[in-house]
C-alpha cells in the first residue's frame, strides 16, 4: 500500500479556515468519489486519498474473501460473546433506529444464534417508519427492546446550541448518546459485548472535518450556547470510556465488518424477515437526520454526506465511480420546505432566530475546546493502544493516522 506523505487527518484551525475560503485547488481521488469539499483530505502520488488507504487496511484486518479463515474467524469471535453470556439474559447488546444497518444487525446476531437485547434512544425525531420497522423487527426476530427517551427540553436545548455554534457537527449529541446508553444498559445487565452496526463497506469512514465526536467538546458547545444544564443527558468522556472499558470490560464489536455486505441483497432479506420498510433516502429514519443531510449540511457546509456513502460501496465493489459521480452530479440534494418549518416549529424557534443562526459564519470543532489537541499530542501512545485492541484502530486510523 502507498504511503501518503503528509499527515492525513489531523487538522489545524488555519488549515481549516483555508479550506472555508476555498484557498485549494479542486480535485477528487482517482478511486472513489471524496474531494477537496473535505477539510483534511491528502492524495498520494496516484491521486488516491488516505480514506481509500484506511479502507485497504481494515480490509486486510477483517478479510472476507477467503471463506475458510472468515468463517474461522467469525466463529471465535462468537464463541467468546456467547461464554460471556453464559447464566444471562443476554449476551449482546445492540442499537436499533429502524435503519438498514441496524435491522441487519439485529438479524445477523439472531443468525449467529446470539441472544441480544435491543436498545433504541429515542431523542424525539423518530419517522413513523423508523417506529414501525422496530417494532417489526424486534417482534419478528423475538428480540427484547429496552427504550431510552431523552428528556426533551434539555435534549433541544443541547442541539440548538449546536445550531447557534454554529458547527457542521449537529448529530453528534445523539451519536454519543446512543453510545453511552448502549454501554449503560451492558453495564446494567452485565453484559461484555456491545455490537456496532456500522460496516465500513457501506458507510465509509467520516472525516473529521464533517463529523467530529467527542465528549468534551459536547460539553463546551452546551456551556456556551445552552439555556438548561445538562442533568439528563448520556455524555461519554474519557471517564466514561475508562469506566466501561476497563472496569466493566464491555467491548464493542464491529460484527458487519466480518460478513460481505451487499445492500440489495441486505434490504431484500430485511425487507421479507424482519417487516423492514425504506424511508427514502441514508440514515432518513429520522427527521432531524434528514433535515440535516439534505437541508443543512449542503446548503450551509457544502458537505454531500452520500459521497462518503458511495466511495464506501465504490470501494467494496456495489457501485462503479463513473455511477457515482453521475448521480451526484445529476441528483443535487433536494429539500422539503415543510420540514424546514416542522424542525423550526418542533424547536419551538421563530424563522427570525433560525434565519440569524444560519447565518452565521460556519466554524468547526477547532473553534472550542474539545479532546483533539491532548489526542494529537499522545498520538504514539494511542497508536500502540490502538495496536493492542485496548482502542478501537478506526479511532487512530480517523483522527490522527
Amino acid at each position: 500500500m502507498e504511503v501518503i506523505r503528509e499527515s492525513t487527518n489531523t487538522l489545524s484551525r488555519k488549515s481549516y479556515r483555508s479550506h472555508l475560503q476555498k484557498n485549494f485547488e479542486e480535485q477528487t481521488c482517482t478511486r472513489c468519489v471524496m474531494d477537496t469539499s473535505i477539510p483534511e483530505i491528502r492524495f498520494d502520488e496516484k491521486g488516491v486519498c488516505q480514506f481509500c488507504h484506511i479502507h485497504d487496511i481494515l480490509e486486510a484486518k477483517y478479510p472476507i474473501h477467503n471463506e475458510k479463515v472468515r468463517q474461522e474467524t467469525l466463529e471465535k469471535l462468537v464463541d467468546k460473546i456467547r461464554q460471556a453470556g453464559k447464566g444471562k439474559d443476554y449476551d449482546c447488546v445492540v442499537g436499533t433506529s429502524g435503519g438498514r444497518d441496524s435491522t441487519w444487525t439485529m438479524y445477523t446476531a439472531k443468525q449467529l444464534g446470539l441472544r441480544p437485547l435491543a436498545v433504541h434512544f429515542d431523542n424525539g425525531w423518530n419517522s413513523e417508519t423508523a417506529v414501525t420497522n422496530i417494532q417489526n423487527a424486534t417482534q419478528k426476530l423475538n428480540i427484547d427492546l429496552e427504550t431510552i427517551v431523552a428528556d426533551w427540553e434539555e435534549f433541544r436545548d443541547l442541539q440548538i446550541s449546536f445550531l447557534k455554534a454554529s458547527v457542521p457537527d449537529v448529530e453528534v449529541p445523539t451519536d454519543v448518546a446512543i453510545h453511552r446508553v448502549l454501554h449503560l444498559i451492558a453495564g446494567k445487565e452485565n453484559i461484555k459485548y456491545v455490537l456496532n452496526g456500522h460496516s465500513f463497506r457501506t458507510e465509509g469512514v467520516a472525516p473529521i472535518g464533517w463529523t467530529y465526536i467527542d465528549g468534551k467538546y459536547i460539553n463546551a458547545i452546551h456551556k456556551q450556547f445552552g439555556n438548561r444544564p445538562l442533568k439528563d443527558f448520556k455524555n461519554f468522556t474519557i471517564p466514561d470510556l475508562i469506566y466501561y472499558t476497563f472496569y466493566k470490560g464491555i467491548k464493542v464489536v464491529p460484527i458487519l465488518n466480518y460478513s460481505e455486505y451487499d445492500q440489495e441483497h441486505v434490504d431484500k432479506v430485511i425487507k421479507q424477515e424482519c417487516g423492514w420498510e425504506y424511508y427514502g433516502g441514508h440514515h432518513h429514519e429520522s427527521y432531524y437526520t434528514k433535515f440535516i443531510q439534505s437541508y443543512l449540511l449542503p446548503k450551509k457546509f457544502n458537505i454531500d454526506k452520500r459521497k462518503t456513502e458511495f466511495s464506501a460501496l465504490i470501494r467494496s465493489g456495489q457501485k462503479t465511480r463513473e455511477e457515482a459521480l453521475k448521480y451526484l452530479e445529476s441528483h443535487p440534494y433536494e429539500y422539503d420546505p415543510e420540514l424546514i418549518d416542522y424542525t423550526i416549529s418542533k424547536f419551538e424557534i421563530s424563522r427570525q432566530e433560525w434565519d440569524e443562526w444560519y447565518s452565521r459564519p460556519p466554524k468547526s470543532f477547532l473553534d472550542y475546546p474539545s479532546y483533539y489537541p491532548m489526542m494529537k499530542m499522545l498520538k504514539y501512545p494511542i497508536k500502540v493502544a490502538c495496536d493492542m485492541g485496548v482502542l478501537p484502530e478506526l479511532l487512530y486510523l480517523k483522527y490522527l493516522g
